[in-house]
């Protein structure tokens, strides 16, 4: 995917492949934003699934964020998400923007640039699960699409039709 210069704030949006220099930082930024998860005694691990995100040309694919600053934010699109919607496929996923960077519109043009990438790789839909993001799926144009209970958690699945 070439790279994107999206609005007036020059975010530019690359393949998280091409910059394995960053994966330190966002593994801590997955440590401190998931600590339950990805944290010390958690079940995941952040570098792995970070490393698994850094492919170029298929699935999982990571996209990075960057601004004058250096990086901004990251998401991923994955072939699969939730264990009971394992029928549906391509997942926005891990969508992350550095907290003194929220607001700005960053994780619009990210989920954006992940569209984009699902077209390209020939999708016609895409989902996410989230308990947070709500808003920022709706004002994208994203629709509901299941409202579930996932390892105790309330989550709510919207898709797009691409």
């Amino acid at each position: 995917m070439p790279d994107v210069k999206l609005g007036a704030t020059d975010i530019v949006i690359e393949p998280l492949a091409a910059h394995p220099e960053v994966l330190p930082l966002l593994r801590e930024w997955f440590e401190s934003e998931w600590p339950t998860y990805y944290g010390a005694g958690g079940r995941g691990n952040a570098l792995h699934d970070l490393q698994t995100y850094s492919n170029a040309a298929t699935l999982p694919i990571g996209l990075v964020a960057f601004s004058q600053n250096g990086v901004c934010g990251v998401t991923a699109l994955k072939a699969a998400s939730i264990n009971s919607h394992a029928h549906l496929s391509p997942w926005a996923a891990a969508g992350l923007v550095h907290p003194a960077m929220r607001g700005q519109g960053i994780g619009g043009k990210l989920l954006t640039a992940l569209e984009e990438q699902s077209r390209c790789l020939g999708f016609s839909c895409i989902y996410c699960g989230t308990s947070t993001a709500e808003r920022l799926l709706q004002r994208c144009g994203w629709h509901l699409f299941d409202r579930i209970i996932h390892e105790g958690q309330d989550l709510v699945i919207y898709s797009k039709a691409l």
